[in-house]
């Protein structure tokens, strides 16, 4: 595991605030669902799992990611490296994220090398096996489920007439203003002119009362 020294100000506090988006309860759910897919256990074993950092210790060498996406899409990472050092368990976690791109996941479904390597967040590492397990049932995947199925992109298409007759009706809500004008319209607001001639015209007009 990688150590490092207390963090202080900001850096704690994002640290503290990554820490409390992890939930164990979807951790173990995520390593019951590792299981299952590998047929073997895990240890400690994902009921005994304590915290996030026992959570990390399982994946931190790579291995087991390698082997789950190679469970899902055979043939995903060629080659998994078993050496301790800690480049060629970077270099694992490298495969898996890009097997999983491979795979179908999008950017946001996916998290950093560092994210898992360095304990910072590891709450994306649940995040990303639950959207793997929603990819794999949506990909018809008959092995073991988590999360919720992927949706499938509705699109509708539409013919370049049916574009042109939408483009050209007016909602109902706009009114129209076929034969509308302004012309000699006051302004509402407008204070109305009265100009001298009109006084005087006003005078001379016979009284119809």
């Amino acid at each position: 595991m990688a150590f490092h020294g207390p963090s202080y100000g900001l850096s704690r506090e994002l640290h503290m605030k990554s820490q409390s988006k992890f939930n164990m309860d979807r951790a173990r759910e995520c390593m019951m669902w590792v299981e299952e897919v590998l047929g073997k256990k895990m240890e400690p074993e994902s009921s005994e799992m304590k915290d996030q950092y026992e959570f990390a210790n399982i994946l931190k060498n790579g291995v087991i990611l390698c082997e789950l996406i190679n469970a899902i899409e055979p043939g995903s990472v060629k080659k998994i490296n078993t050496m301790n050092a800690p480049f060629k368990q970077r270099e694992n976690i490298e495969m898996y994220l890009k097997a999983c791109t491979n795979y179908g996941l999008k950017e946001q479904d996916l998290f950093q090398v560092n994210d898992l390597y360095e304990n910072k967040n590891l709450y994306m590492i649940v995040d990303n096996f639950y959207s793997l397990g929603g990819l794999t049932q949506k990909k018809g995947w008959t092995g073991p489920v988590l999360g919720v199925k992927v949706a499938s992109e509705n699109k509708r298409n539409f013919d370049d007439g049916v574009l042109k007759a939408g483009r050209s009706v007016i909602g109902l809500q706009y009114g129209s203003n076929k034969g509308a004008s302004q012309a000699g319209m006051t302004p509402y607001g407008a204070t109305r002119q009265i100009r001298p001639e009109d006084l005087q015209k006003r005078s001379t007009e016979p009284d119809r009362t």
